[in-house]
Parts: structure tokens; sequence; C-alpha cells
């Protein structure tokens, strides 16, 4: 019998050192050494399929890399930058939306079935189980030894059969679909303009016209532009929503805007043609004040 108890004490450590090893990695830190590709790695990239933002080679990814790593030089965690993420783009913008009750149970399952083995174990094995008609009033039979791993048998299997069934009904059937990869952009680059970062706003702005042409986006573009100092790409792209709709307000605006910073003799027309066609726009009083005195304005 002693043999026995040193194979199934021997079992058992094995099996101890084994989960403390399993736990270890799980709980260890993996981007210890890299917190922004560690954060990063549990967004998903809204332009790609399948991809993380921490493995992404696409601009969003790249611009999303950039906000987690500022955040953290600003004290946040990762829980914070996760969630300011969702709070921004929803829950379908992690690579793995938190299923709680699902974990719960995978956690707990081992744990119970380690117990139960466990106190199987003992019961059967401790000095004095085998032998019938001890004195000690805990000492089972052969027959209650038997019983008590029938049980302890039977529950982990029931265990582990609830987890199956608790997981496959709890479980989404399908991964979520990623966020909206132009939203995603657009918030972006709305983002980086707050911060002066009017380059990296016109390259989100850019993102988002490949996959929704629309005007709106390419005025904010060409206002991104314009603060960026490219007063040419800010042209053109102002007379390409004025080639269709040419009393744009805000066309007409960055148009006679970058003019005036190329000194083009035709940014006193457009400007003037500007507050003829949005005499109450925000920007008026400015322009007036700018063409009476020739100063430069604050800006759009």
């Amino acid at each position: 019998m002693r043999w026995r108890r040193a194979l199934v004490a021997l079992v058992l450590a094995t099996l101890a050192v084994a989960a403390g090893a399993a736990l270890a990695r799980s709980a260890g830190d993996p981007g210890r050494q890299d917190p922004v590709r560690a954060v990063s790695a549990g967004l998903r990239c809204p332009a790609c399929q399948g991809e993380s933002v921490a493995d992404s080679r696409s601009p969003i990814a790249a611009a999303m890399r950039q906000v987690v790593a500022d955040q953290l030089a600003q004290g946040r965690n990762g829980t914070e930058i996760r969630r300011w993420f969702v709070q921004r783009y929803g829950a379908d913008v992690l690579t793995d939306p938190p299923a709680p009750g699902v974990r719960l149970l995978l956690w707990g399952v081992p744990v119970l079935a380690l117990l139960a083995g466990g106190y199987a174990a003992l019961r059967t094995l401790r000095p004095g189980a085998a032998r019938t008609g001890s004195a000690a009033p805990w000492a089972p039979d052969a027959r209650r030894a038997r019983r008590a791993w029938r049980v302890a048998s039977v529950g982990v299997v029931a265990l582990v059969a609830s987890v199956a069934i608790t997981a496959d009904r709890l479980d989404p059937p399908a991964r979520p679909a990623p966020a909206d990869p132009v939203a995603v952009a657009l918030q972006l680059a709305h983002d980086l303009e707050t911060q002066d970062r009017y380059d990296a706003a016109a390259q989100m702005y850019q993102e988002a016209l490949r996959d929704r042409p629309d005007d709106a986006v390419r005025l904010r573009l060409a206002f991104a532009l314009l603060r960026a100092g490219d007063g040419a790409a800010a042209q053109r792209t102002a007379r390409d929503v004025l080639a269709r709709e040419p009393d744009s307000p805000d066309g007409l605006l960055v148009l006679g805007l970058a003019q005036r910073n190329s000194r083009s003799v035709e940014a006193g027309d457009t400007l003037r043609h500007f507050l003829a066609v949005a005499p109450a726009h925000p920007a008026a009083a400015e322009i007036r004040r700018l063409l009476a005195t020739g100063r430069e304005p604050a800006g759009p």
C-alpha cells in the first residue's frame, strides 16, 4: 500500500506543479517588455480580417497603436485604454469580448475536480482506510472507498459536461464583426486634430475616403491638409468638391485660405464669393476682417 500511496502522491504533485506553471504563464505579462503591443493585441484592426492592432500594418492600426502609446505615456493602464476604445467604437473593437460566466466556469471546474480527487484520495489512501474494523470513526471500508471514488468521478464528468453545454450556449456562434473602419478612421482623425496632429489626421481622412467617397469627408481632409501646411493638396481637394458643388461654403473657405497662404491673386475673389454664399458662416466675421485689414486668419 505504501508504493500506491507514493504513486498517487507523485501524480497529484505533478498535476499541482503543472497547474501552477500554467497559471504562472497565463498570469504573466507577455508584453512587459512592450506594453504598447500588449494592449494593442487586445484590439481588433477595423480595416483587416482577423488581425489585431498589434499585428496589422494598416494605417488605421498604426494610428491606434499611436493612441495606445500616447495614453500609456499619460499614465493610463491597459484596462482604461481598452475601455476608451470601447466607448468610441463599441465592444466589437476588442479581439476577445468579455464572457465572465464562461470564464468563471472554466476556472472553477479544474479547481473543483482537483479538490474532489484529493478528497477521494485522502479518504481512500489515508492510513487505516483499507483496514476494516478500525477503531477510528472516519475510516471507510473498501466498499465506501469505492463509492467515494465513483461519486468523485461522476461529479467531475458532470462538471465538465456542464461547462461544455453552458459554454456552447453562452458563447456567440460566430465572432462579432469588426468595427466599421470608416467610423474608426473618422473618429481617430478627429482625435488627432484635437491634438494638433494634422498630418496624421489627414492620413486617417484619406483612409476613410477609400471606403466612403464623400464630400463631407473631403472637406475635413482639405482643412486638415491646410492646417498641416500642405496648401497645394488642400486646394486640389477643395476644387474636387467645388467641381460638384460650386457654392459649397466650406469648399470656398478652405480654397480661399489655401490660395492666400500661397499668395495667389485669386484668394480675394474666392473669399468674397464665400461671404456672398454664406454670410452667416461661423468664419464669416474673421474673413471680413481679413479682407479689410489684410491680416491672416487664425484658421478655419
